[in-house]
Formats: C-alpha cells, structure tokens, sequence
C-alpha cells in the first residue's frame, strides 16, 4: 500500500517555491470559523479572492448568518489582497447534484459531490478571472477527508488548467488555531456542516 500523501508538507513547498511572488488565489469558503486559520497561512503568499458559494446551506437564514460572519471577520482582520465575493445562493444547485444521494451517511457519497460542487465553482472562477491557483478551506474540518478533497482539486486542475492549491490545513494544528481565532473574534461555529441533511442527522444524533 502507497504511504498516504502528506499534503500539509506539499502545501509547504508550494508557499516555500513562490518566492514573495503573490499570485492570485480564488479560495473557496464555507464559512468564518474555517477561512480564520487558513487566511493566516495564506494571506501572506497570495492575492486572496475568497469565493463565497454554498447552494448546500440550509436554511438560508443559516446561509446568509455565515456569510455575515465571513464578512464580518474579514473587516477586523483589513488583510491586506484579500477581498470577498458573495456568489449566488440557488438550493436548487445542490439538491440537482444529489439527488438520488438524499440517504447517504454523513462523509458519504453525497458530501463527495458537495465538495466538487463547491470546487468546481471556485475552479470555473478563477480561470474566469486570471487567477492562477484554486483552493478551498474545506480541509481545515477534522469531518472533511483531505485525501478527497485534493483529488477532487487535481482533477478540476486538468479540466480548468488552474493550480490547485494542495492542502489539509487541520494538520499542524490548523483546526486548533481555527478554534483559537474564532474565540478570539467572537464568531459564530455552527454545530453542522450546512445541508438539510447534515442538520437533520445531528438533530438525530447529537452526539455525532
């Protein structure tokens, strides 16, 4: 059996080759909580366009309180290159993708598409808009399998021809410092990932 990759230490590397070049990056985000710790590595090495698209959220007055913490974090942390785009909010994307999926456990088949999804959409984006690079703060979650998520992004890499970003940023106590940072600015940690399913599963097993 191949060793499994390390992708912390390749995300190294890639910061380690930019050489304070500051390329453009669309980072996809889910929310507040989960960009804190990853705009702390990033920020620093890139251009940041943070791609705000989650059709998946539900309700959406659970859509639009995420959107405004992510704002709201981002005008006390004034990084400097890094700005926001809200894209649209349209459930109906989500469920179009999953459906026949609605049954799969949590971490199953369903939430596979959901990342892709998400991905796609920040992929499309930045070969839109001249980024060079694509990347999203999913794998900052202890749920998320950061060895999906990063095939998922090689494959949109060769569809889009834009670099995707490798990454597991809960590693070298990524998720702590997002825990740290989300005290520290007082920001709203939902208890779920963000579909109806991913609620109604937690609602029926809270100790999930």
């Amino acid at each position: 059996m191949e060793p499994r990759p390390n992708y912390a230490k390749q995300l190294s590397a890639v910061l380690a080759g930019l050489s304070g070049t500051r390329p453009r990056l669309a980072l996809h985000a889910c929310c507040g909580p989960c960009s804190s710790a990853v705009l702390e590595k990033l920020a620093a090495h890139f251009e940041i366009t943070i791609l705000y698209y989650n059709p998946n959220i539900w309700p959406p007055a659970e859509y639009r309180r995420r959107a405004g913490e992510l704002a709201r974090l981002l005008g006390q942390l004034a990084l400097p290159g890094v700005r926001l785009v809200e894209d649209e909010y349209d459930p109906a994307q989500f469920y179009a993708a999953v459906k026949g999926l609605e049954a799969e456990p949590e971490r199953g088949g369903r939430c596979t598409v959901c990342y892709r999804l998400r991905m796609e959409r920040a992929a499309a984006w930045a070969a839109a808009n001249g980024c060079g690079w694509f990347c999203t703060t999913l794998s900052i979650s202890p749920h998320k399998d950061a060895a999906r998520i990063n095939a998922i992004g090689r494959e949109l890499e060769e569809k889009y021809g834009v670099r995707h970003l490798p990454s597991d940023f809960k590693k070298q106590n990524g998720y702590k410092r997002s825990l740290e940072l989300s005290a520290q600015y007082g920001l709203y940690r939902q208890d779920y990932c963000g579909c109806e399913f991913s609620a109604r599963s937690r609602a029926a097993d809270p100790d999930e």
